[in-house]
C-alpha cells in the first residue's frame, strides 16, 4: 500500500485529473456543438473557427509561456494560474450571446491552457522512476484527457445540456478547475517544479533543440496526429446527426465509446513501448489510425461501424509516446518542457488552427465527408514519417 502512495504516484494521479479537466473544458464546444449550432445559428466554417481559434492561442502560449516559466524558474505559479484562468474562461463561455463572444472566450481559454500540458509532462518526467516513463506519460494522458475528455465528458456534457441547456453546462464544468488549482498549489513540491541549474545552464535554445532529429520528426507527427484528431472530433457530432440521421442523444454515447478506446490504448501503447521500444509502437498504431476516419464514412449505419471505430481509434495511444516519452528521452531535463511545448504548439497550429478551418470550408463546399478524408491523409503521412524516428527507449 505504501508503494502505491508514493509521491510519484500521487503526483501522477493529481496531474492526470487536472489535465483531464483541461481537456474536458477544451472539448466542450465540440460535444455541445449540436445545441450551440441551433442557438447561435453556426455553420461548418464557424465550428472550425471555434476549434482552431483555441488551438491558435494554445499553440502560442504552449511554447512561449512554458519557455518563459522554465527560464525564470516560475513553472509552479504559471501552472496554477493557468488552471484558474481556463476555469474562469469555461464559465464565461456560457455567457456568450453571439459567435464573436464565444470565439473570444475560446481564444482566452487556449491562451491559459497552452502551458498546462508541457508543464505537467515536465513535472512527471522529473519524478518518473526508471522504466516507468512510458507508462506514466500514457497514464497521464489516458486517465486524464481520455477518461475525462473523451469518455466522461461527451456523456456528461450532452446529458447536462439536454436537461439544463448548454450555457448552464459551461457554468458547471468550470468550477472543479478552481478547486484543483488550490490543491495543486498546496501539494506539488517546489523541487518538482523548480530547476537547480546554474545561470550558465538554463537549457537549450530553440535552434539547439531543433538540431535533434527526433524532435523534427516529432513535430511532423504532432501536426499529423492533431489534424487526425481535431478533424474527426470537430465534425463527428454533426456527421452523426445530419448525415447518419441518429438522434442527438446518441452523440454522447458514440463519443464516449471512442473515449473508452483511447483510455485503453493511451495506457497500453506507451506501456508496451517501455518494453518493446517507442518506434515500433508508433509505426503500428499510426497505420491502424488511417482506417478510423475511413470507417466513419464508409461503414456508416452498418453493424461493424462502431467496432471498427473503436479499434482504429487506438492510434491515440501513439500521442503520449510522440508528445512526451520520445522528447523526454531525447532532450536534457532542463529543456524538456520547452521541447514538449514546441512539439505540442506546432501540432496545435497546423492540426488545431489550420486543419479545422480548411476542413470546415471543404465540408461546406463538397460535403460532410471531406474532414474525414483529410484526417485519413494525415494519418498516412504520420505512418510514413514514423519510420524516421531514432529509438530512444533505454534498457534497464
Amino acid at each position: 500500500m505504501n508503494k502505491l502512495l508514493t509521491y510519484e504516484n500521487k503526483l501522477l494521479a493529481l496531474m492526470s485529473v487536472t489535465f483531464g479537466l483541461v481537456f474536458m473544458d477544451r472539448m466542450a464546444v465540440a460535444y455541445l456543438s449540436p445545441f450551440i449550432i441551433k442557438d447561435l445559428s453556426l455553420n461548418n466554417t464557424q465550428i472550425g473557427l471555434l476549434v482552431s481559434g483555441l488551438s491558435f492561442t494554445w499553440a502560442f502560449s504552449g511554447y512561449f509561456l512554458t519557455a518563459w516559466s522554465e527560464a525564470n524558474n516560475k513553472k509552479k505559479i504559471v501552472f496554477v494560474l493557468s488552471v484558474v484562468v481556463f476555469s474562469l474562461c469555461s464559465i464565461s463561455s456560457g455567457l456568450a450571446a453571439s459567435f464573436g463572444i464565444l470565439l473570444l472566450t475560446r481564444l482566452l481559454m487556449g491562451l491559459s491552457e497552452g502551458p498546462t500540458l508541457p508543464l505537467i509532462q515536465s513535472f512527471i518526467a522529473k519524478e518518473s522512476s526508471k522504466g516507468r516513463l512510458g507508462f506514466n506519460m500514457g497514464f497521464l494522458q489516458s486517465f486524464g484527457s481520455t477518461l475525462f475528455g473523451f469518455l466522461i465528458a461527451p456523456i456528461l456534457l450532452v446529458a447536462l445540456a439536454e436537461k439544463l441547456g448548454w450555457r448552464s453546462t459551461f457554468f458547471i464544468v468550470g468550477i472543479p478547475g478552481l478547486i484543483l488549482a488550490f490543491i495543486n498549489w498546496n501539494f506539488v513540491k517546489n523541487s518538482t517544479t523548480e530547476s537547480t541549474h546554474t545561470q550558465e545552464d538554463q537549457g537549450l535554445s530553440f535552434g539547439e533543440i531543433m538540431q535533434f532529429r527526433n524532435i523534427k520528426v516529432a513535430v511532423l507527427l504532432s501536426c499529423c496526429l492533431m489534424v487526425w484528431m481535431n478533424c474527426c472530433i470537430a465534425f463527428l457530432p454533426k456527421f452523426i446527426v445530419e448525415v447518419q440521421g441518429l438522434p442527438e442523444g446518441e452523440v454522447g454515447e458514440i463519443l464516449g465509446l471512442m473515449g473508452l478506446s483511447s483510455l485503453f490504448s493511451g495506457i497500453i501503447v506507451p506501456t508496451l513501448s517501455d518494453k518493446f521500444g517507442r518506434k515500433p509502437l508508433v509505426i503500428i498504431f499510426c497505420l491502424i489510425g488511417i482506417f478510423y476516419p475511413l470507417s466513419i464514412i464508409l461503414l456508416q449505419n452498418s453493424s461493424v461501424q462502431l467496432p471498427a471505430m473503436f479499434f482504429t481509434y487506438s492510434m491515440f495511444g501513439a500521442v503520449p509516446v510522440v508528445f512526451s516519452a520520445i522528447p523526454s528521452e531525447t532532450l536534457p531535463i532542463n529543456s524538456t518542457g520547452k521541447g514538449i511545448g514546441f512539439i505540442a504548439g506546432a501540432g496545435e497550429f497546423v492540426g488545431g488552427v489550420l486543419a479545422p478551418v480548411i476542413a470546415g470550408i471543404l465540408a461546406d463546399k463538397y460535403g460532410m465527408t471531406m474532414p474525414f478524408y483529410v484526417a485519413a491523409v494525415a494519418a498516412l503521412i504520420a505512418f510514413l514519417a514514423s519510420f524516421s524516428f531514432t529509438e530512444t527507449k533505454k534498457k534497464f
